[in-house]
């Protein structure tokens, strides 16, 4: 019979295996998955570093490994990921959100501050990341999110109820505005479509290429088809003072400038992320 291994000494051992494999992150990446294994939060996992792990903990703890060592991302092994300080459910059919994705929803906050009740869809929403993150911090907005993909909307849903904001949120299966009655107008519209043009897609990193569902990556053959149709109905989707809030690839500010200002938005301007890079477009009538 073999004799109990520690809680430290298990997830230390996966943190030799990642070192020795030449991963970027292996001892925080070790952590996260042994906190998942475990059941623990960062302080339990140091509290209960001398604990004995049960066999079945253990098991747990190697098939994560296997996978973060064949290339998927903690993220992903975990089933969350944290986005604007709070913790979301992932699944097979959403993106991982990213840090720089929190510019939407900073710049969102900044643009509705004042208003009273405000009114903000949420397109292509995935998990969910962006309208509950803005909800959450605005308890009197309320959100209407779509998806063409209903295992996400059921992750965004998940999300939503995590939250506490549920009952302020409706969420309806179709592509861009289809699932949007034509009477709805919005303060603000956000959006992180995909944008990535096709033939992009097989350069990408392996842990978006092969992890990350393609439906949410592919923007056509030029990356500008979402674009498109989210133009096609937003500047009549506005309040008069309305915005609209879309992030964008490093190098398409210009293309995708072009394309609201034909669909008749009278300002289109380019915010750049902390790493100098064209980030998010900003629309309005004037």
């Amino acid at each position: 019979m073999s004799a109990p291994v520690a809680i430290g000494v298990a997830w230390r051992q996966v943190r030799d295996r990642f070192r020795a494999a030449g991963l970027d992150t292996p001892e925080l990446d070790a952590r996260l998955l042994a906190q998942t294994a475990f059941g623990l939060d960062a302080m339990g996992l140091v509290r209960r570093e001398r604990q004995a792990a049960t066999p079945e903990q253990l098991v747990e703890l190697d098939r994560f490994a296997l996978r973060r060592l064949a290339g998927e991302p903690v993220s992903r092994i975990a089933g969350e990921q944290e986005f604007w300080g709070l913790r979301f459910a992932l699944s097979d059919a959403t993106l991982v959100p990213r840090p720089e994705t929190e510019q939407l929803v900073e710049e969102a906050l900044a643009r509705l501050a004042g208003q009273r009740a405000p009114r903000i869809v949420d397109l292509g929403t995935g998990s969910g990341a962006i309208i509950v993150s803005i909800l959450e911090a605005l308890p009197k907005a309320r959100g209407f999110a779509t998806d063409i993909s209903e295992a996400a909307l059921a992750t965004a849903r998940q999300n939503a109820e995590r939250h506490g904001v549920a009952a302020r949120l409706d969420v309806r299966q179709g592509a861009w505005w289809q699932a949007v009655p034509h009477t709805e107008l919005f303060d603000l519209i956000v959006s992180n479509p995909p944008y990535i043009a096709t033939a992009a897609i097989a350069e990408l990193a392996p842990e978006v290429r092969v992890f990350d569902p393609k439906v949410a990556l592919d923007g056509g053959w030029d990356g500008l088809e979402a674009y498109r149709a989210i133009a096609s109905q937003a500047a009549r989707r506005l309040v008069p003072k309305g915005q609209m809030l879309l992030e964008i690839g490093y190098n398409q500010a210009e293309a995708v400038r072009r394309v609201f200002s034909r669909a008749g938005f009278g300002r289109v301007e380019i915010l750049k992320d902390l790493a100098g890079l064209d980030r998010v477009v900003v629309a309005s009538h004037s």
